[in-house]
């Protein structure tokens, strides 16, 4: 095990990935942080948290209900329900893998009039299955299919770790 990025590391990215999203962001009706489930959510609230402290833009958050370990097979829902028409969605993972866990969580957005769906990850595994490209990421780490990446953003301490 090898860590990759210590808590200060993980926070300057937080931050530099708050500030580009500002900039595509700054006229818009407001950013709505879509977390996954677990360390995704975890990682949406301190972007979130992030966004509010630079700049004025109106930001929500709600969470992408979902099993990670069956996600085809997963009911996938909303942790509440928002007015989303016109806003910008940012889906946020902690790590982007093969993809497949990001386009099963667009599922509920589908048939909603949003303005538009970015993707922000702090890791980048660059695996892709498919045709999936974050907008926003923290840091791009080519890995092998054995290895894992552990994200821990939800302590006092954060770190990504290489297993």
């Amino acid at each position: 095990m090898s860590e990759v990025l210590n808590h200060k590391q993980v926070g300057q990215k937080i931050t530099r990935m708050a500030f580009e999203i500002y900039e595509r962001n700054l006229n818009s009706a407001g950013v709505v942080f879509a977390g996954i489930t677990g360390m995704g959510m975890t990682l949406a609230k301190l972007l979130a948290d992030e966004l509010k402290r630079i700049s004025p833009i109106q930001v929500e958050e709600l969470e992408v209900i979902l099993d990670k370990n069956e996600v085809a097979k997963s009911e996938i829902e909303l942790s509440q329900e928002l007015d989303l028409t016109h806003k910008n969605i940012i889906l946020v993972d902690d790590v982007l893998n093969t993809g497949k866990t990001l386009v099963y969580a667009m599922k509920p957005f589908l048939d909603l009039e949003i303005q538009k769906m970015e993707i922000a990850v702090l890791v980048n595994r660059s695996h892709g299955f498919f045709p999936l490209r974050p907008d926003y990421t923290g840091f791009e780490l080519s890995t092998t299919f054995n290895e894992h990446i552990k994200v821990d953003v939800s302590g006092s301490q954060h770190s990504v770790q290489l297993h």
